[in-house]
């Protein structure tokens, strides 16, 4: 038998329109897997964007948008939708959410004083009706086509409730508008329930438009690191320097580098040295020294000196190219946002019509006359109780309490999901440097063997050199001696070496400031005593920087990324919490010892790359663990997508923060231990919700079906079915502020 020969598939990213909870993504996956040729579809809800892998020559992009279509969204192809156009498309659907939850609420707010408080002026109904006709047609139109096209495939979602609890309130009460003598020849008063529906389109509104802003928000992330990446690029060719666009470099070009730009693409140096800042790629504060033969990474920024490199890696193959790819991965990979409401919703709203349906029918068979009457009357009460406006309140007032305690906190959450999730969590992975420690070298040892005269002298020397050398660690060292060195010192001559230190001379002595090559090449002896105290310091993984002062070093300064006041205290907290706490990082194994015994961290991994971290984050996950991730930069944006609670530190980079679904604003990390705790109470908060949301439609339902009605003669008005709805509402936001008056430190 021949061998079946497999066709070849490609993976292509779409951007999907029109979606607004996870059960539409569910359905947008479903729709797309059934379409032939398509090997598989995962949606990215957040980033609102489908993964789909297919054969191009049978699922083309035109059948996959087609089936998109039937159930109400809109799949845009590539070609037509850069990243640029796409920021527009989601500024303007912010904007139209906006504007119709502007008109609905205007709208809406003389609806509900007529009904409540001025129901007898004259033509009341008929200014209600005129009020409300536009919020229910147009403000809430998208509620009624995505129920429908759901509807041609046998499903629901919360746009089905709503739209039948609104449309059924609008109907029964335009009908008794424009009928009044229907009810009234039957005896009984035409009520009319305007103001149900449209308070509920402008409830429901308000959330859809806190939820797009959000989703706005979460695809700035991919943006940022895009951003990241350099236009164009000086490229010798022939012999001569070309500025060319970014994408026409190709392997092998001879790329010049100037003081102050990026790196363009991955390459090795071939001529020239340089100090580059590595930062967003290692995480490490301290820039790294580079000479011929050494790599170099696209994005990263050259801080002194020109040097040519050839390119090795471009486009999608770069580093950087590659962390954009997994943070598009780790962020399609997680769990759609909370499913609960819509899982609910869809066994919900079968039974509730199935009930309306089934109340009408036992009223019409065997109801007393009018018997038409109380058929159309109970099925209504029945769908009017049933409107979901309580249960689409439940989780966002909690979710939008929480998450404004957490910003009281200095804590800023990003979505629901989060900080639903927080309180679930047993690992968290932590990112040293600028997460555990500062973020940047700072000098914590200065050890001197000269005389107090001879001491002040040299500390005004060494603080006039180091304020002339462009090297980052000179910086550390100017800040320290700065408030010891009041007197400006003249050199006599000044001299910087590359990659070793600096010269000078003063009042005829020789200064050597730098390293431990700076030193022998200039035959500087180091004492003893130094020599001892420079292997101990060394030990604690500290940076050391000589001072030479004529043929003998006369001190030794010790340069580190220091521990964060709090986070040993921190660290403590979250253990007995009952959660491991695992550091990753860059750096070389003696530092990151050094550091997490300072911490009291319980498991440490060194010389991590930023796709290292993300494979520790899922490789917790597959044991079974829930992991957060902490870090501040842009090599750790991999890890805080990929985790299920990605905590960014509010003193990083804009891409982490992006990242990431929290973050702590002082970058101080006792701040998780109170995001832990707001997660606790905010889920507590929505179970007790969900449960307001319900108990009145548990018991309702029967009721305004009638099933009392045999035994006392008793069935329940439409108006006090919208009456437990608002009550049941009013229960649940009163339940979420709650929180507001609880402390979580």
């Amino acid at each position: 038998m021949e061998d079946v020969i497999a066709k070849p598939t490609v993976k292509d990213r779409y951007e999907i329109e029109g979606m607004t909870c996870a059960s539409c993504a569910n359905s947008v996956e479903s729709m797309l897997s059934h379409v032939e040729g398509v090997k598989s579809a995962s949606v990215n809800f957040a980033d609102a964007s489908v993964l789909v892998e297919h054969e191009p020559e049978v699922a083309t992009p035109e059948k996959m948008q087609a089936a998109v279509a039937e159930i109400g969204y809109s799949l845009v192809v590539p070609d037509k939708a850069d990243q640029e156009s796409r920021e527009e498309r989601e500024e303007k659907k912010l904007r139209d959410t906006r504007f119709k939850l502007i008109v609905a609420t205007v709208l809406s707010v003389p609806v509900l004083l007529i009904a409540m408080v001025f129901p007898a002026i004259p033509y009341a109904d008929w200014i209600m009706l005129a009020l409300t006709a536009p919020v229910v047609a147009w403000s809430g139109k998208d509620f009624f086509i995505i129920a429908y096209k759901r509807a041609r495939h046998l499903s629901a979602n919360m746009d089905t409730l709503i739209a039948l609890g609104t449309g059924a309130a609008f109907l029964f009460s335009a009908f008794n508008t424009f009928f009044p003598g229907y009810l009234r020849s039957r005896g009984l008063e035409p009520h009319v329930y305007y103001e149900v529906a449209a308070v509920i389109v402008a409830l429901i509104l308000l959330g859809r438009y806190f939820e797009e802003r959000a989703k706005s928000r979460t695809s700035a992330a991919i943006r940022k690191l895009i951003n990241l990446g350099v236009k164009t690029a000086r490229v010798i060719r022939g012999g001569t320097e070309l500025e060319v666009p970014i994408g026409e470099v190709a392997k092998g070009d001879i790329i010049l580098i100037r003081p102050g730009e990026k790196v363009p693409v991955d390459g090795k140096i071939t001529e020239g040295k340089s100090v580059i800042d590595e930062s967003m790629i290692t995480g490490e504060s301290i820039p790294v020294e580079k000479e011929a033969g050494d790599a170099v990474i696209g994005a990263t920024i050259n801080k002194t000196g020109s040097f040519r490199m050839v390119a090795e890696r471009v486009g999608s193959e770069t580093m950087l190219a590659q962390i954009i790819k997994l943070v598009q991965e780790a962020q399609g990979s997680k769990a759609p946002i909370q499913k609960l409401v819509d899982r609910i919703s869809s066994v919900f709203v079968p039974i509730v019509i199935v009930i309306a349906i089934l109340s009408f029918i036992a009223w019409s068979v065997w109801g007393p006359e009018p018997q038409i009457t109380y058929a159309i009357i109970a099925a209504v009460t029945v769908l009017i109780i049933a409107c979901p406006c309580a249960l689409g309140l439940a989780t966002p007032t909690a979710i939008m309490v929480g998450i404004g305690k957490g910003a009281e906190n200095g804590i800023l959450i990003k979505n629901a999901e989060s900080l639903e999730l927080a309180h679930k969590l047993n690992a968290i992975v932590v990112d040293k440097t600028g997460t555990i420690t500062q973020g940047k070298p700072e000098v914590t040892d200065v050890l001197w063997d000269l005389s107090p005269e001879g001491r002040q002298e040299a500390s005004c020397v060494v603080y006039a050199m180091e304020a002339q050398s462009e090297h980052p660690l000179a910086l550390a060292v100017v800040n320290h001696l700065k408030p010891e060195s009041p007197e400006a010192v003249s050199l006599d001559s000044f001299d910087s070496v590359t990659g070793k230190g600096v010269k000078a001379s003063y009042n005829g002595k020789r200064y050597l400031v730098g390293n431990r090559t700076l030193l022998d090449e200039n035959q500087v002896a180091v004492p003893p005593y130094l020599q001892m105290e420079v292997e101990k310091l060394s030990r604690e993984a500290k940076t050391i920087i000589y001072v030479g002062q004529d043929e003998e070093a006369v001190a030794v300064i010790a340069i580190a990324d220091t521990i964060k006041e709090t986070s040993k205290a921190a660290i403590a907290a979250l253990r007995q919490m009952g959660l491991a706490v695992h550091m990753l990082t860059g750096d070389n194994r003696q530092t990151a010892e050094a550091i997490g015994r300072q911490a009291g961290v319980d498991h440490i991994q060194a010389e991590v790359l930023p796709a290292d971290k993300a494979a520790y984050v899922k490789a917790l996950q597959a044991s079974g663990l829930k992991v957060a991730m902490v870090g501040d930069g842009i090599n750790d944006s991999p890890a805080l997508a990929q985790a299920d609670v990605g905590i960014a530190m509010g003193t990083g980079t804009d891409v982490a923060i992006e990242s990431a679904e929290i973050t702590l604003i002082k970058g101080d990390l006792e701040d998780i231990v109170t995001a832990i705790r707001l997660s606790k109470e905010t889920v507590k908060t929505i179970r007790q919700n969900l449960f307001w949301a319900f108990i009145y439609n548990l018991v309702g339902i029967p009721i305004a079906a009638g099933v009392l009605y045999p035994y006392t003669g008793f069935l329940l008005n439409p108006i006090f079915a919208a009456a437990a709805m608002a009550f049941s509402s009013v229960s649940v936001v009163t339940n979420s502020l709650r929180l507001k008056a609880k402390s979580f430190k």
